[in-house]
């Protein structure tokens, strides 16, 4: 956000009033640092005691109530001078912000993070993570230098930001009418993001404004669409147009896209490069399971929602209990005659008793006219996220406390859990249905206020977590013999995640087929790029999704990063391809892999989304978010094949 210095306008800030209201629906920690900001007093490092976060906490790190009003008149006091006149103080030195930090992660960051760090929180005129570097080059070695971007969601938006800013030619190719990716597809009742919507948005375009803390459907999609509009992105921008395939021309170094336009035919574009920007949660995966097309009634995946149906008074049938399902029954099971939730596993449940709720006025005030509020309350949210609780989701080889856990630290996390499952269902027997019996970690925790349990808990709702043994034209027949009938079935069983690229033909150097050479084990470099397929990149790619720590988008950012930095690398040393060495990538994978080994979800007992047709984990990252930070700050040239 650059030095605080700059004075605002007093009419357009607030009256006492406002200010006062303001400060009360704080987050303390934030404001004890942004107070710094304003008059200097490092003392309140002192004076007000280091937060301690607990994951059934306060969210205010356990500050005592008379202190918290304290610093709420303080910090009233001192914007009502500012709003005057009174200047900010002068930005406080490295040292000072090395102590603030520590001071709002409630711990002594280890100093391998500081830098990392630094940068998210993006005070005294730092880059926002995702600048794209300066390329030396003339304009029209650039404009030589066409960039192909395949998808408009989260991180094609970004790419195409990114390139435009480097001075780069590109064009998005979407396959849908409008930008905004599984924002725009998916519409389910009750689709919301469960990252905390002040942390799940662009390092370089903060919004003061959320509704909701954690923000549904619409206001995401209108997020990224009003992104995508300022800067200008539509103008490059070919929609309802399908990649088919992409063939690699190593003669002339270029890459041949095969594309369906939205009239039906067939084009060919050429391009440089070419970015996959097309995600993993977009491809509906309908279970295998004997009798599907036999059902009479209307059916359809949650992805594909067909809001044609009125599911009033209906007998409805869910298959499936993972984030969407966790999302869309507790809305539709009120109106329904009978819901049946058929379960394979329980998922986990993390306490956010703020899930549904309103990000209040006064907090919108703090966050966009408070100096330094919204960094401090982001890069709060952001170490809260980053990887406080790897530790209890990674396995102890020595562990003999039984497959429900993987060591004693998520022995700990579990009983508090299921003790937090416990508190909602007093029924002995759903409360065996809902609480999971695999690891925390194994799966992505969901976030919950009680609304799940709550639904489940309804008269008119009934788990069912037996065997499926096949569909009928009239409903659902179970393993044990007893059939569940059903007017409407819903499918909530996920998405061809770990089937990377499954709708687009890639060939790269020498005609390599990169679905043949990966063989249902998808795998890349920083699950960015792969050998054989020179100047194609990918991102949201293997091994780049997030089970405890961290919001997509921060992984989106630094790929992107490291792609543009390809790009300079190409351009000023004039190269004409990078590809990644086939020694550096297998290492790469070696690692990755040894790391999952050793973590909840890839533990043995554990099945999941995240394991692959061969039992891998090709999904997660297993390491600290500031190593992939790291690992992308800029490629090293020593990593690749660099061709003229």
């Amino acid at each position: 956000m650059g030095n605080p210095a700059a004075q605002q306008d007093p009419v357009t800030i607030g009256d006492d009033r406002t200010i006062d209201q303001a400060v009360e629906a704080a987050h303390i920690p934030s404001l004890v640092l942004a107070l710094i900001h304003l008059t200097g007093d490092e003392s309140l490092l002192d004076r007000v005691p280091r937060p301690v976060y607990d994951f059934f906490g306060d969210g205010q790190g356990a500050i005592p109530a008379a202190v918290q009003a304290a610093v709420r008149a303080e910090a009233a006091s001192a914007l009502k001078a500012w709003r005057d006149g009174r200047p900010p103080a002068p930005l406080p030195g490295p040292a000072v912000i090395r102590r603030m930090m520590d001071f709002i992660a409630g711990a002594d960051i280890p100093e391998r993070y500081v830098p990392f760090l630094l940068e998210e929180l993006a005070i005294g005129g730092g880059a926002p993570r995702a600048a794209a570097p300066a390329i030396a080059v003339p304009a029209a070695v650039k404009a030589a230098f066409p960039v192909a971007v395949i998808g408009a969601g989260m991180s094609g938006i970004l790419a195409a930001i990114e390139l435009q800013q480097a001075g780069i030619p590109y064009v998005i190719i979407e396959k849908n009418g409008d930008f905004g990716g599984t924002w725009h597809e998916n519409s389910y009742p009750g689709c919301r993001v469960d990252t905390q919507n002040h942390l799940y948005s662009y390092s370089f375009e903060n919004n003061h404004d959320w509704p909701q803390f954690y923000s549904d459907r619409s206001v995401l999609h209108a997020y990224f669409r009003r992104t995508a509009a300022k800067y200008d992105l539509g103008r490059f921008t070919r929609f309802r147009t399908t990649v088919e395939t992409a063939d690699y021309d190593e003669g002339r170094g270029r890459w041949r896209l095969g594309l369906r336009p939205p009239d039906g035919g067939a084009e060919v574009i050429e391009a440089a490069a070419v970015i996959s920007a097309v995600g993993q949660l977009n491809q509906p995966r309908y279970p295998e399971i004997a009798g599907r097309e036999t059902f009479r009634g209307p059916a359809f995946h949650s992805a594909r929602w067909d809001h044609s149906v009125d599911l009033a008074g209906k007998r409805v049938a869910v298959i499936g209990s993972g984030a969407s399902a966790f999302q869309f029954v507790p809305e539709i099971a009120p109106a329904a005659g009978h819901l049946t939730l058929f379960q394979r596993s329980a998922p986990w449940l993390g306490p956010t008793p703020d899930y549904h709720e309103n990000v209040p006025a006064g907090m919108q005030w703090l966050l966009e006219h408070m100096p330094c509020y919204q960094s401090w309350y982001r890069f709060f949210l952001f170490w809260l996220m980053t990887d406080g609780i790897l530790d209890a989701v990674r396995i102890d080889p020595e562990w003999q406390g039984g497959p429900q856990s993987v060591s004693a630290l998520n022995e700990d996390l579990r009983q508090a859990l299921s003790g937090y499952i416990a508190m909602q269902v007093e029924d002995e027997t759903l409360r065996a249905k809902v609480t999971p019996a695999y690891p925390p970690g194994g799966k992505r925790m969901l976030r919950d206020n009680g609304t799940w349990l709550g639904a489940l808990k309804r008269g008119n709702v009934t788990v069912e977590d037996g065997r499926i043994a096949r569909i009928t034209p009239a409903g659902i027949e179970l393993a044990d013999g007893r059939h569940v009938e059903a007017d409407v079935i819903v499918y909530g069983t996920g998405f061809h995640a770990s089937d990377f690229l499954r709708t687009l033909k890639v060939r790269g150097r020498g005609g390599l087929d990169l679905h043949q050479a990966w063989a249902g084990d998808a795998r890349a470099y920083l699950g960015i790029t792969m050998p054989g397929f020179p100047n194609f990149f990918t991102v949201y790619g293997p091994n780049t999704n997030i089970v405890v720590n961290g919001s997509i988008i921060f992984f989106s950012e630094c790929a992107v990063r490291y792609i543009l930095g390809a790009v300079k690398l190409m351009l000023e040393g004039g190269w004409r391809a990078v590809e990644v060495k086939p020694a550096v990538h297998d290492a790469f994978n070696d690692r990755v892999d040894a790391a999952n080994r050793l973590m909840a979800w890839g533990a043995p007992q554990v099945s999941s989304w995240y394991k692959n047709a061969t039992g891998r984990v090709g999904q997660n990252w297993p390491f600290a978010l500031v190593d992939y930070w790291n690992a992308t700050r800029t490629p090293d040239p020593e990593d690749y094949i660099l061709t003229r």
